[in-house]
């Protein structure tokens, strides 16, 4: 039997690159088969072929790798503290009483997904802007209401990311760089301000923050005064089995594990105490917001170094997906399209109902966990679809198109890998691979809420426009 023969008869193992269906025909016919995910560089747009040559020049690269080097060194090296609550009005830059701060690149009211004009609305008659919905929307198409990004705020916010004046927030302190970020608090799974929701119920649990759960935290943390260290307990929380974005049940657990001997010295009363130790067990999602404002305070000190192209910021309103550069700094934004989220949908709904990708929390994956340590929960995967392996796998891959690994928060299952840090334009654009994002899924009607969870990711185009303006700068 001749050598071509002897092929024909034994067992194939192929490696397919390329188009993904000849992977699943092989399949299909009982051969082993590993799919490469592989595209030409800059999609084989040939302009962009010739930027990615000249920012790839000797001279030109060893410039970029430097200021890369140092983005990265400062987002790793930053200790993230909790140190205090307070309303934002008090706390945040540029906040007044008719400020409303939303998720994402800028967009006007009227242009905004439904959810998060439900929120919006809400946060107006929470303010005692209105009295009612019809009057809120009045008041929001007025001019009278500052819409801003939580992002051109030092903050960040969940879903609709809506944060108000009178609304309590973490106030997270970079101890080694000194930066500060803030982020509202979690108002748990129910029917919820950030989902767009916005009846009496929302209004009354929103004032109830205010007055009783908002002032307990403040005053608890006033009796901490090192206040608590966030990327410790960020890496415990991995460990234990949590990826920070969508599974916080360790998170959580330690959070309050932390607060509650500050919070029962408080003068509050039992009955209040008690209150808020079961909102907080309501839901796993308690540290959800602590984790996102804990990677925005260490992303922005990695924000503004010149010629540097790690991404510092990604996040959603609904409608457009937004990121930031480091070396582009300031508030410049890469903006397209919002994506889809595609994952498992809960009883009664289907992909028809869901609204397009919203909100900040991407912030976990642009610092390096949630979707980029998927391999550390796999507990996770049957919320947002797919399968161990590719957990597994997720984590590894995020490797290629960032700059280095965490050693400071590490994920045990891949011998202790660090998280995969410092997003780089020029290596998605290189590989063809866009950073993954597990999420939830929001109904595309205000107050329905979460519908389903999933993975993501951001449209090409951003990292494209990104890098024709990195061309232009870096010389």
């Amino acid at each position: 039997m001749t050598k071509r023969n002897e092929l024909f008869q034994s067992k194939v193992n192929t490696v397919n690159v390329g188009i993904e269906f000849i992977n699943e025909d092989l399949k299909k016919q009982g051969i082993k088969s590993h799919q490469v995910n592989w595209a030409p560089p800059a999609g084989g747009d040939a302009e962009l072929l010739k930027l990615l040559d000249r920012l790839n020049e000797p001279e030109t690269l060893e410039k970029i790798q430097k200021a890369n080097e140092e983005a990265v060194s400062r987002i790793i090296q930053s200790k993230p503290i909790l140190v205090g609550y307070d309303k934002a009005l008090n706390v945040m830059p540029n906040m007044t009483k008719n400020t409303i701060l939303h998720a994402g690149p800028p967009i006007a009211y009227a242009d905004m997904c439904g959810p998060m004009q439900g929120a919006i609305q809400g946060a107006i008659i929470f303010e005692g802007l209105a009295s009612d919905l019809e009057e809120a929307d009045q008041v929001a198409r007025s001019g009278e209401i500052i819409f801003s990004p939580c992002h051109e705020h030092d903050a960040v916010g969940s879903m609709a990311g809506v944060t108000s004046a009178s609304m309590y927030v973490h106030i997270i302190k970079n101890e080694t760089y000194g930066n500060v970020a803030y982020t509202n608090l979690s108002e748990q799974l129910a029917k919820v301000l950030r989902f767009g929701a916005n009846d009496q119920t929302v209004i009354d649990r929103l004032v109830w923050m205010r007055d009783v759960m908002g002032p307990m935290l403040h005053d608890a943390m006033k009796l901490c005064p090192k206040g608590i260290d966030l990327r410790l307990m960020l890496s415990q929380a991995l460990h234990m089995g949590d990826e920070c974005h969508n599974r916080n049940v360790a998170g959580t657990t330690l959070l309050v594990q932390a607060l509650t001997p500050y919070i029962v010295q408080t003068d509050f009363t039992k009955e209040q105490m008690k209150e808020v130790f079961e909102f907080i067990a309501s839901s796993d999602y308690f540290s959800g917001p602590t984790w996102m404002g804990a990677a925005k305070c260490a992303l922005d000190a990695g924000h503004n170094v010149e010629n540097s192209t790690i991404v510092t910021t990604m996040c959603r309103n609904g409608v457009e997906f937004g990121i930031r550069v480091s070396g582009i700094g300031g508030n410049n934004w890469f903006t397209g399209p919002a994506q889809r989220v595609i994952g498992p949908m809960f009883a009664g709904y289907t992909q028809a109902d869901a609204g397009l990708d919203m909100g900040d929390s991407a912030i976990t994956e642009t610092y390096g966990i949630g979707g980029f340590a998927m391999a550390a929960a796999p507990a996770i995967v049957p919320l947002v679809g797919g399968t161990v392996a590719e957990a597994l796998n997720y984590s590894r891959e995020m490797k290629e198109i960032t700059t280095a690994e965490n050693p400071n928060i590490t994920i045990p299952v891949l011998n202790f890998m660090g998280i995969p840090s410092g997003i780089d334009v020029l290596k998605v654009m290189e590989t063809g691979m866009l950073p993954i994002i597990n999420t939830a899924i929001a109904h595309k009607d205000p107050g329905v809420g979460m519908i389903g969870a999933g993975l993501t990711n951001p449209p090409m185009n951003v990292f494209k426009e990104a890098l024709v303006a990195l061309a232009a700068k870096i010389h």
